[in-house]
């Protein structure tokens, strides 16, 4: 047998091989998904008839077998709801941050993506203790303040945190202290607020900010924290007080080292997502207060077009 022979004899050889390869394959997959979609029925069937514990293991029976199959996004979001209603909010948030890891396509993934920045500020705010806290024992003429200046924290965080009721501490109580350093992103082009937490997102926030596009661009700090703010309208020679109609800073201000701008509340809906200030960042209050409890004075505020 020639050497021309030969060659044609293994290039036949060698399609064959990967045409078996590619049909085996292709049957394969099919099989997988089948299996996996069997299985997410089965577990569902289950939850609908009230057998929670039992749709529990197929759940996670299917995210063993199956970690990528297009159903394994749906049982990880059935267990994060059952973590959620249960109080497991560290077992939820993984639920869902491996949701958004693993299934970008997932019909539901902004929706993850909102549970998953709301068990955030969850976690932050409850006795649970993570890899981004400390427990600090009380020293003899520690006070809140001295504790949360030492770990550039705010005294809102540590009492929200550890549950307490007044600033009065103990020699020897011991606190949880968040260590993290946050950093906001101001996105002026999709009216977006984004807190960062070590570099990564912790949580986005819908803002309004300035007509005209007024809301200025560069990097600033917090230099001022205030509750109830009074508003000094412009022309207008007495403070408009907090509460007041009139008083568009709502509940909360958050000053920055640019004179004259911060980020405040009092936004409606109808505010979110536009270009309407005279330059300040706008949230609601709900939001803003949240950011208050979090930020302390000398965060770093960075605002793009």
């Amino acid at each position: 047998m020639n050497k021309r022979v030969l060659t044609i004899v293994g290039l036949a050889l060698t399609i064959f091989l990967i045409l078996t390869f590619l049909i085996s394959r292709s049957k394969r997959g099919p099989r997988v998904l089948s299996k996996a979609d069997s299985l997410y029925k089965r577990a569902a069937s289950l939850q609908s008839k009230g057998q929670m514990p039992e749709a529990i293991e197929l759940y996670q029976e299917m995210i063993s077998k199956f970690p990528y199959a297009e159903k394994t996004a749906y049982a990880w979001w059935k267990l994060g709801e059952s973590h959620e209603d249960k109080g497991l909010l560290e077992p939820a948030k993984e639920a869902y941050t491996r949701i958004i890891a693993n299934f970008p396509n997932f019909e539901q993934i902004s929706e993850a993506e909102q549970k998953l920045w709301d068990l955030n500020t969850k976690i932050l705010f409850s006795p649970v203790v993570t890899d981004k806290d400390i427990i600090y024992k009380v020293e003899p003429g520690d006070t809140l303040i001295k504790i949360a200046v030492k770990h550039n924290t705010t005294v809102d965080l540590i009492m929200r945190g550890n549950g307490l009721k007044s600033d009065l501490i103990r020699p020897g109580q011991r606190l949880k202290i968040n260590t993290v350093k946050y950093t906001v992103i101001v996105d002026k082009s999709q009216n977006s607020l984004t807190l960062k937490g070590d570099g990564e997102i912790f949580k986005v926030y819908p803002i309004a900010t300035g007509k005209h596009n007024s809301t200025p661009v560069d990097t600033f700090k917090i230099v001022e924290k205030l509750k109830n703010p009074p508003w000094y309208k412009k022309g207008s020679g007495s403070p408009i007080p907090s509460g007041s109609p009139e008083n568009v800073l709502g509940t909360r201000w958050l000053g920055l080292s640019e004179p004259g701008y911060g980020i405040h509340g009092g936004a409606t809906e109808e505010d979110l997502g536009n270009q309407l200030t005279d330059g300040c960042v706008r949230m609601s209050n709900s939001n803003v207060e949240e950011l208050f409890v979090i930020l302390p004075r000398g965060t770093e505020v960075t605002i793009v077009d």
